[in-house]
């Protein structure tokens, strides 16, 4: 049975440091929910607080409504997947997936039914007699992931699992792990550092820095309407460019290096006022107007082909650099040395203001505005 996990105004500190504060959370049943940020941040602190593996010096954290501030972790019901696996050496690959049923003291048929049922889920089963050290690290990882599950855990916690495994691997082993969780429902709080790794398998995700959660929305949201500059430059790739935002007959126009000027239809109403912002323009929001010489004037340093598209890295007048994605054109790359004039998708880029805290344009969705945060 998977559960709902809520926690409540929770505080974890080490000596007179506090690491996390006042930190509130809902996790849906069933849901597939990433603690994302960089080292330090507090993510596996707080998942280790879930697990009972870390103290709690204050607040509630609750699985429905049991509290489990107190509960011993065995009787939490938690299957936990680390990044170093932590399979056992002397054990083989079936005596690793039944390792924690024969803790439980399952009858034996049991305990073979269910081993085997996940070796099978896992793809494993013809490896079932081989010792750890014969297995690949995609395949520990399978088999670690096979021991969390077959105990029929409430809750999978998973701490930066793909982080030993190389980049195909990682690919590979993500998809496995969402497709295992789509088919079993469990609600699963998943650590990583890695954007792309946690926009690839979340349903919804926490950007989190220093301790303190910074959005929590679904991947497509954080992406396209990211909270503050710290979410915009943490989640993908953006370019942050200083800019102006003037009043015009109670309308937002923004200005652009050169003084190229944007009118801008979607700046929340009470913030259109002649002020100084940050533009955070994504490099597939940048366009090349290959005719005109309206726009932001920029000089080509380089062009990268990557097949589909093309990566062209240029600077601006004033001297700031910026990153284009463009799709490859079948006849020309443009030269290093080419002045380009390039215009902005001005519905998709983001405006925040001069400190970069909040996010001046309309449809910025926040579920952590739900435990009244500030805006």
């Amino acid at each position: 049975m998977s559960v709902k996990i809520i926690i409540k105004d929770a505080v974890k500190k080490y000596g007179n440091s506090t690491i996390i504060s006042d930190l509130s959370l809902d996790i849906k049943e069933g849901e597939f929910f990433t603690l994302l940020g960089p080292s330090g941040c507090g993510k596996t602190t707080l998942l280790r607080m879930i697990a009972g593996f870390n103290s709690i010096e204050g607040g509630d954290f609750f699985f429905n409504e049991t509290r489990i501030n107190d509960m011993d972790p065995v009787k939490r019901k938690i299957g936990m997947v680390f990044q170093n696996y932590a399979i056992f050496p002397n054990m083989t690959v079936e005596k690793n997936v039944a390792f924690g049923l024969k803790n439980r003291k399952l009858p034996k048929e049991e305990i073979k039914a269910k081993t085997d049922q996940f070796l099978k889920l896992m793809k494993i089963e013809e490896y079932r007699d081989r010792m750890p050290e014969r297995l690949s690290g995609g395949q520990q990882q399978r088999v670690a992931l096979a021991r969390a599950l077959a105990i029929t855990p409430d809750v999978l916690l998973m701490d930066e699992p793909l982080s030993n495994l190389d980049a195909k691997l990682r690919v590979e082993m993500r998809t496995v792990i969402k497709e295992i969780q789509n088919r079993i429902g469990i609600t699963t709080v998943y650590v990583t550092h890695d954007q792309e790794e946690a926009m690839a398998v979340s349903d919804r995700i926490a950007v989190m820095n220093a301790g303190d959660i910074q959005q929590i929305g679904t991947p497509k949201i954080l992406y396209q309407r990211p909270a503050n500059l710290f979410v915009a430059t943490f989640i993908g790739h953006t370019n942050v460019i200083d800019a102006e935002l003037k009043a015009v007959k109670g309308k937002a126009v923004l200005v652009l290096p050169g003084g190229y000027e944007v009118e801008m239809p979607n700046i929340l109403k009470d913030e259109i006022k002649n002020r100084k912002v940050i533009a955070s323009i994504r490099p597939e929001e940048l366009v090349v107007n290959k005719e005109a010489t309206d726009g932001i004037k920029a000089t080509v340093d380089d062009a990268v082909f990557l097949g589909l598209n093309t990566h062209y890295f240029v600077h601006f007048e004033n001297g700031v650099k910026a990153e284009i994605v463009q799709e490859s054109l079948i006849d020309s790359i443009i030269e290093k040395g080419t002045v380009i004039y390039l215009g902005v998708k001005k519905e998709k880029i983001n405006i925040f203001d001069e400190d970069g805290k909040h996010n001046l344009v309309e449809g910025v969705l926040n579920d952590l505005d739900a435990y009244g945060a500030k805006k």
